[in-house]
């Protein structure tokens, strides 16, 4: 029986649709999903697997698996306890749980544009109306913009992404104090690139104590070097842990991730300690793509935003064919690279020299 997509009773919002996914190809150099290319060393990886194996198989997973909730707000700080913070598999489902608590029909979340692909994805599939609004020229975000656009769309969850994907641009923390105290929504701080920013004490975290409608999200995939481990977490109120624990699935968190993500833990210093490299790759991308000519975007996260091309999908392609995969994302006329190790970098650049796609000016 031939059958597609077109033949099934979707959801009407869902037709037309495709997938989510970054492309995943087997080619030299990977700088397109934002990874630490720097794998654990063989210790680590060593008593990531005797954690596994010990890991039962035949018994379900502890539901509330608070001693990794322990580990995380130990590693966050600021008083946190294991109440504040909750986990699953990626933030990806994070965000799913709290779009699951706090949106739903009849409700909006709000994002600041460009931004995160995702959002209008967890939205859509919470049945949540996703609203936006367009940041400043230079993708900065300020209390007065937000406000505004809080007070024209009335949401229940507001979304903003410090460092920002895909423009890697910062919001201070005083500017997320004063949206805080200027709403009632749920105002999520998406943080996965926390640790990569020049100032990465100045998270958002030292407001959890002020606010109850703050939620702080991170995720391990990033700068931890746990993307294949999938473990996104947040912290807030107990009370928002609550309501996050109403709307997960039972046994959402495997044994074996439980177990994975506490070794990391065990070890941060470790799994952390090519973050400063990544930093400093990031800034040379930041100060070497201007003199090559390029506009960037100023980045606090680990990639940046490069262009402009009036056909970016040919100096994609091209950069492809020179063994370099980047993402095809953000404003028009621009590609989001990622920092990677000395040898990517290198042959970054000198695939760059070999791209021909015109660009807007010349």
């Amino acid at each position: 029986m031939k059958l597609t997509l077109a033949d099934l009773p979707l959801r009407p919002e869902l037709v037309g649709e495709e997938p989510y996914g970054a492309p995943q190809l087997d080619v030299p150099v990977c700088l397109n999903v934002n990874e630490n290319p720097y794998p654990a060393s063989a210790e680590v990886a060593a008593e990531m697997a005797e954690a596994v194996v010990a890991a039962s198989f035949n018994r379900y997973p502890d539901r509330e698996f608070r001693d990794l909730r322990a580990q995380l707000a130990a590693y966050l700080g600021h008083g946190l306890t294991p109440d504040h913070v909750w986990a699953a598999n990626g933030s990806n489902e994070v965000m799913t749980h709290v779009l699951g608590a706090f949106g739903g029909p009849g409700r909006r979340v709000l994002a600041f544009t460009p931004t995160y692909s995702m959002y209008p994805e967890y939205a859509r599939n919470t049945h949540t109306a996703y609203v936006t609004a367009p940041r400043h020229a230079d993708f900065t975000l300020d209390a007065e913009l937000a406000l505004d656009a809080i007070a024209r769309h009335d949401p229940t969850v507001v979304l903003i992404t410090t460092p920002n994907n895909p423009t890697g641009t910062s919001t201070p923390r005083e500017v997320i104090r004063e949206v805080l105290a200027g709403t009632d929504a749920i105002v999520v701080v998406d943080e996965a690139y926390q640790e990569f920013s020049r100032t990465p004490d100045a998270t958002a975290l030292g407001l959890l104590d002020d606010f109850g409608n703050l939620i702080v999200s991170r995720t391990m995939s990033k700068a931890f070097a746990f993307a294949g481990g999938r473990l996104g977490y947040l912290a807030a109120h107990p009370a928002v842990v609550d309501a996050c624990r109403i709307v997960r699935l039972p046994y959402h968190l495997s044994g074996q991730t439980q177990a994975l993500a506490s070794v990391a833990l065990r070890h941060a210093d470790e799994m952390l300690a090519r973050v400063a490299d990544l930093r400093e790759a990031r800034d040379d991308l930041l100060r070497r793509l201007p003199q090559l000519g390029f506009e960037v975007v100023d980045s606090d996260a680990n990639f940046v935003l490069v262009g402009r091309w009036s056909d970016r999908h040919l100096a994609w392609q091209q950069l492809l064919d020179a063994g370099v995969l980047v993402r095809e994302t953000g404003p028009a006329g621009h590609l989001r690279v990622s920092a990677g190790t000395p040898e990517e970098m290198t042959a970054f650049y000198a695939a760059l020299a070999k791209v021909t796609a015109p660009r807007t000016g010349n």
